[in-house]
C-alpha cells in the first residue's frame, strides 16, 4: 500500500541498494524547493478567493496552453470528471481544437515564458476582447503580458521557480481545479505523505529498482486499464521524458491502452525484445455496466453476474500472473478511491520519483535544453 487510496506492488527484483536514494531523498526534502512546496499545504497561490468567486459563474471554460501548462489540468478534469463545468483544452493545432463557439466563456491562457509559439497562435485565432480572458504567466515583459495589458485582462503570476511539467499543484493546475469545483488543499498531500513510512519506503525502493533496470532497459511501458487516467499518463509521459532525457540517458515512457492493446502490442511485450519494464495501473469502480445475463450463451456462463470493471480486473490480474511467470519486470497500482486526495498522491509520488531519478542519474531534472533547439530553428524559418 502507498496509502489508503492506492494499493501498490513494487518491482520484484533481487536486493538493490537503497542507501544512495535515501540520502538524496533526505537532502531533497530539506531543501528550499519551490516544486516541493507546491505539493504541500504551505503553498500560497498567487490568486485569492475573490478571483475564484468572480470566475466561478462561468460554466464554459477554455484552457489554452502547451505541455505542462495544460496537461495537469486536463488530467484532473478527466480523472475526476466534474459534472457542472465544461472545459475545452486547446493544446495543439487542429480544426477540431480551434472550433469557435458563441457561448459565453472564460479563457484561461497559460504559458510560463509568455512567448510559447503555439499558445500565441491559438490565442490569436480564438480569443477576443468581449470574452473574459485570464493570463497565467510570469509577470515580466513577454508577448502574452503585452497582449493582456492591451486587452485589459487580469494576469495571475506563474511561479518563476516551477517549470510547466511540475506546475500541476501550483496556480497553473489549482486555479482550473477550483473552477471545476475541487479544493487545492485536498490535492496537496506532501506534508501527510512524507510522515508515512510506507510511502517513503515504497518510493525509495521503487527509485532504486528503476535505476537498476535502466542499466539495460530504457522503455517504461504503462499498461493503463483506466480510461479516465489517459490524460494523467500523458502528463506523466512529459514529466519523465523531458526531465530525464539528457546526456544520452533517460527513460522513454510509452502509454499502452488496455485491454485494447492485448490484441495488438501484447504479443511483443510478452515475446519480443526485452528492453522494457512495465507499470500496470487499474482503478476499482463502484459503478460499472453489468453483463445482461439473459443474453449470455451457455458457453460463457462464467460472465453472468459480472460487470465490465470485474472483467477488466481479471485481465489486469492475468497480466500480472503471466508477467511473473515470464520474469518480466513490473510494478502495479490499484486505485480504490477516485478523488482529489488520490490524484494528489499520484502527482506527488511521480514528481518525487522523477526528481530523485534525475539527481541519481546526474542530470538536471528541471530543464529541457534540447527542446529550445527546435524553437530557435522554427523561428528562423518563420522570420
Amino acid at each position: 500500500m502507498l496509502s489508503k487510496n492506492i494499493s501498490y506492488k513494487n518491482f520484484k527484483l533481487n536486493k538493490v541498494s537503497q542507501k544512495k536514494i535515501l540520502k538524496i531523498f533526505k537532502k531533497l526534502i530539506k531543501s528550499p524547493n519551490q516544486v516541493l512546496l507546491s505539493l504541500s499545504s504551505n503553498y500560497k497561490d498567487s490568486y485569492d478567493k475573490k478571483t475564484i468567486s468572480k470566475l466561478s459563474k462561468y460554466n464554459n471554460l477554455r484552457l489554452i496552453g502547451m505541455g505542462g501548462s495544460i496537461l495537469g489540468a486536463k488530467a484532473i478534469y478527466n480523472f475526476l470528471t466534474p459534472k457542472h463545468k465544461k472545459f475545452q483544452f486547446i493544446d495543439n493545432f487542429s480544426n477540431h481544437s480551434l472550433d469557435v463557439s458563441k457561448k459565453k466563456k472564460l479563457n484561461l491562457i497559460i504559458s510560463k515564458s509568455g512567448n510559447t509559439l503555439e499558445t500565441i497562435s491559438n490565442v490569436n485565432v480564438l480569443i477576443n476582447k468581449k470574452e473574459r480572458n485570464i493570463f497565467i504567466t510570469e509577470k515580466k515583459k513577454s508577448y502574452l503580458t503585452n497582449l493582456a495589458n492591451e486587452l485589459k485582462a487580469e494576469i495571475i503570476d506563474h511561479n518563476n521557480y516551477i517549470g510547466g511539467r511540475y506546475s500541476v499543484l501550483s496556480e497553473v493546475g489549482m486555479l482550473p481545479a477550483q473552477l471545476m469545483g475541487f479544493k487545492p488543499e485536498k490535492f496537496r498531500r506532501l506534508n501527510y505523505l512524507i510522515k508515512n513510512k510506507r510511502f517513503n519506503n515504497s518510493l525509495i525502493q521503487n527509485v532504486s529498482n528503476i535505476l537498476s533496470l535502466v542499466k539495460n532497459k530504457t522503455n517504461s511501458i504503462i499498461l493503463n486499464y483506466d480510461q479516465k487516467s489517459n490524460e494523467f499518463f500523458k502528463w506523466y509521459q512529459q514529466l519523465v521524458a523531458e526531465s530525464l532525457g539528457k546526456k544520452g540517458k533517460g527513460i522513454l515512457p510509452i502509454i499502452s491502452t488496455m485491454p485494447q492493446d492485448n490484441h495488438s502490442l501484447m504479443q511483443y511485450y510478452l515475446d519480443g525484445a526485452r528492453n522494457n519494464f512495465f507499470t500496470l495501473y487499474f482503478s476499482k469502480e463502484k459503478k460499472s455496466i453489468k453483463i445482461k445475463n439473459r443474453k449470455i450463451l451457455k458457453t460463457h456462463s462464467y460472465l453472468k453476474g459480472k460487470n465490465l470493471n470485474n472483467i477488466l480486473f481479471s485481465q489486469f490480474s492475468a497480466t500480472e500472473t503471466v508477467f511473473k511467470k515470464k520474469k518480466i519486470p513490473f510494478r502495479s497500482f490499484i486505485i480504490s478511491n477516485r478523488n482529489e486526495e488520490t490524484l494528489g498522491e499520484l502527482f506527488t509520488f511521480f514528481i518525487l520519483e522523477t526528481i530523485l531519478l534525475g539527481m541519481a542519474l546526474n542530470v538536471n531534472p528541471y530543464d529541457q535544453p534540447a527542446v529550445e533547439l527546435i524553437k530557435k530553428e522554427t523561428k528562423k524559418i518563420l522570420t
